[in-house]
Formats: structure tokens, C-alpha cells, sequence
């Protein structure tokens, strides 16, 4: 199955590479979906990354395409984690299989148990990255 290209902040990739290496997220089934995704994509600079693709504390607008259903959720670090109403883990399945993708993209990914969620990218209402805030 190939899967869309994907970019990612270059501070983004250090960050979750250096989560990835903590005991407590190393062993979970979603960590080395993520590293996998790493080694896979285009790295760049925060201030030269597109402002169509999702990127660390971006809010992102997304759809599952097999039950149809919309969503609006914050990416953010597990650290971070305080309302899963409005806030996506990094480390949830669909929080990693939504980091890098450009508006418009879709992509397959397997969630624990083995099912296959299908997103599509709708919009992004807010990047840090458009914002100026290329820090956080």
C-alpha cells in the first residue's frame, strides 16, 4: 500500500524522535508506525514548511472516510493531552497517520486490532507555522 508523501517540521521530527526513545511510549504498536513515517518523509525548516500540511499543534479539519464522520482536533504531544474532544495525541493511531499530510490527502492506516481507518485532510484552521510561531 503506498502512502502519501509526506512533510514534516524539522523541530516536529526531534521532538517525537526523542518521545519515541522514552521507555514509556517505545513499546507501543503506534511507535514504530511513527518512526517508520519519519524515516519516510521530507524534513524541512518551520519557516519553509507549506502552510497546507499538518505539523505539531496544527488544528486540523479531517473526515473518515468510511463512516463519513468529520472531525476538528488539535495535534498535539501526549504531554499536552487534556480534552480528547478537541485534542489528537501524536501517539494515538490517527494522530501519527495525520502528521505531514498536505490538505486534500488521503491516507490508510492501521489501527490496533488491525482495522483500516481511511482520513482524508478537509483543511487546516490553524498551522503555527502560517501563524509565525515557529517555536512551539
Amino acid at each position: 500500500m503506498s502512502r502519501p508523501a509526506i512533510i514534516i517540521n524539522e523541530l516536529d521530527a526531534v521532538r517525537i524522535d526523542s518521545l519515541l526513545e522514552k521507555p514509556e511510549y517505545a513499546t507501543l504498536p503506534v511507535a514504530q508506525a511513527l518512526n517508520a513515517e519519519l524515516d519516510r518523509a521530507t524534513l524541512l525548516a518551520p519557516q519553509a514548511m507549506p502552510h497546507n500540511v499538518v505539523s505539531m499543534q496544527s488544528e486540523v479539519e479531517f473526515r473518515d472516510l468510511a463512516s463519513g464522520e468529520r472531525y476538528v482536533r488539535k495535534l498535539v504531544y501526549p504531554s499536552q493531552m487534556t480534552d480528547s474532544s478537541t485534542q489528537l495525541s501524536v501517539l494515538a493511531p490517527v494522530g501519527a497517520a495525520l502528521l505531514g499530510l498536505e490538505v486534500g490527502k488521503t491516507i490508510q492506516w492501521t489501527l490496533p486490532g488491525g482495522s483500516e481507518a481511511h482520513l482524508e485532510v478537509l483543511a487546516l484552521r490553524y498551522q503555527p507555522e502560517a501563524a509565525g510561531d515557529f517555536h512551539l
